[in-house]
């Protein structure tokens, strides 16, 4: 079955970084497009990039300047590089394979002021 682990979450103060990774099993990584979600406490989950297998990005205007979205398709991994965050950050971040609809379990980011 496909899984999607995440890891790289934690707490860090504003304007610290951060780096995501979620790593694929279970399907054809190389020809899926991948993204982060994120979901914060009373509000609802939103996009926050994507990346198509072909390498091509696109970032939630929350996220332009400061994230970075990346793929090995060697290791079956997408990364999300967070830098200079803030605290409305906060959220569980969430990796999704668009073909397929799968998701991963979520990884709480908590960024302090």
């Amino acid at each position: 079955q496909v899984q999607l682990v995440e890891s790289g979450g934690g707490l860090v103060q504003a304007g610290g970084s951060l780096r995501l990774s979620c790593a694929a099993s279970g399907m054809i990584f190389s020809i899926n497009a991948m993204a982060w979600f994120r979901k914060a406490p009373g509000k609802q989950r939103e996009l926050v990039a994507t990346i198509s297998r072909s390498g091509n990005t696109n970032y939630a205007d929350s996220a332009k300047g400061r994230f970075t979205i990346s793929r090995d398709n060697d290791k079956n991994t997408v990364y999300l590089q967070m830098n200079s965050l803030k605290p409305e950050d906060t959220a569980v971040y969430y990796c999704h394979a668009i073909y397929g609809a799968y998701w991963g379990q979520g990884t709480q980011v908590t960024v302090s002021s």
